[in-house]
């Protein structure tokens, strides 16, 4: 946790894929105090808004693709083995939260690789139920490359917006203080894009 501390604040576009890695993973590190922080600065001249959230991105790609794989390839057991020991304790991780994820891509089909991006709690565990089903890997990278990149760009615009109203010193607790709003706006996108890719679905069952 030193080290993560350390790397908060240090951010630079290294950091911050690598951080964004991690986030994607098992290791619990809060994106919004990465993404937003980062905006903030690049909104003083310090980086590039636009890389910021590109190397989020990779990052976020990265570490979904590690959870991917590392189910595909070990199966259920040995994920909840893991869940249940202290190794996943530390890392904030149960059982009943990988059963969590599970049912959200069962209910959503592969769409909940986009949408579950955008979910606390599911965001970093997605990838986890998408390669126990065996879901082609070129897909799950697509959505999600598209639903981290969403994620992602709504973070960045709160952090370049928070710079022109609130002094350094107290961008953390302005992030947790709007942390809410973001809430808000990512159920309305995730209800928006479940409703496109029904819609999209039963038209198209209606065409065959």
């Amino acid at each position: 946790m030193n080290l993560i501390s350390s790397l908060l604040s240090n951010l630079n576009y290294g950091t911050i894929l690598f951080l964004m890695l991690l986030e994607s993973t098992v290791v619990p590190v809060p994106s919004e105090f990465v993404v937003t922080p980062a905006a903030y600065h690049a909104a003083g001249g310090n980086l590039d808004v636009f890389l910021v959230i590109l190397f989020a991105t990779i990052g976020a790609d990265l570490g979904a693709s590690i959870n991917y794989l590392v189910a595909y390839y070990v199966g259920r057991p040995v994920i909840y083995r893991f869940a249940n020991s202290k190794w996943g304790k530390m890392c904030l991780l149960n059982q009943e939260k990988v059963e969590k994820s599970e049912k959200y891509f069962d209910d959503h089909g592969i769409v909940a690789t986009l949408t579950g991006r955008l979910i606390p709690g599911i965001r970093h565990l997605i990838s986890i139920p998408a390669g126990l089903a065996k879901m082609n890997y070129w897909k799950f990278l697509l959505y999600t490359t598209i639903g981290a990149g969403v994620w992602h760009s709504i973070l960045a615009a709160l952090g370049w917006y928070l710079h022109a109203i609130v002094p350094e010193e107290q961008l953390n607790d302005k992030i947790s203080e709007y942390a809410e709003y973001i809430k808000m706006i990512i159920i309305a996108i995730v209800i928006l894009a479940i409703a496109y890719f029904a819609i999209r679905h039963l038209l198209k069952r209606k065409k065959q």
